[in-house]
């Protein structure tokens, strides 16, 4: 046998329960400790995600405003400029009411915001946990 093991079998049944607890509570400390340093390093990221998808959207704002000017600088040359304007209106309109339609579906599909898999996962955690303690019982 390794020392070790002798050590073991020279301790009480409750110390033993004790170091266990006492690790138990440490790597569980650990564990949270690891979770907050990842969140912060992914929180990190996603700020500066999100930082240069809004730098993006401006940018297409102004490409948007430039596209318009010219679509309808092109339809004026065909009709007066007000009726131009009027038509590339309609379309952006029409455009913007096919992707709100398209949205308000996907957040429908979406909702509601519960991790539906997680709890379900975790209700078979206990159902077997308990099932083990009952085998263990008899």
């Amino acid at each position: 046998m390794a020392a070790g093991t002798d050590e073991l079998h020279d301790r009480s049944i409750g110390e033993l329960l004790r170091d266990l607890s006492d690790q138990i509570s440490t790597l569980f400390q650990q564990e949270v400790e690891l979770a907050k340093a990842e969140i912060a390093e992914k929180g990190r990221r996603l700020g500066a995600g999100v930082g240069f998808f809004g730098s993006a959207g401006l940018l297409a704002v102004f490409a948007l405003a430039a596209f318009t000017a010219a679509a309808i600088g092109a339809l004026a040359t065909a009709m007066d400029f007000w009726l131009a304007a009027v038509i590339v209106g309609a379309v952006y309109v029409l455009a913007s009411t096919a992707l709100s339609l398209i949205g308000r579906r996907q957040m429908q599909d979406a909702t509601p915001v519960v991790p539906e898999q997680a709890i379900e996962s975790s209700k078979e955690d206990v159902r077997w946990a308990k099932t083990q303690v009952q085998s263990g019982r008899r």
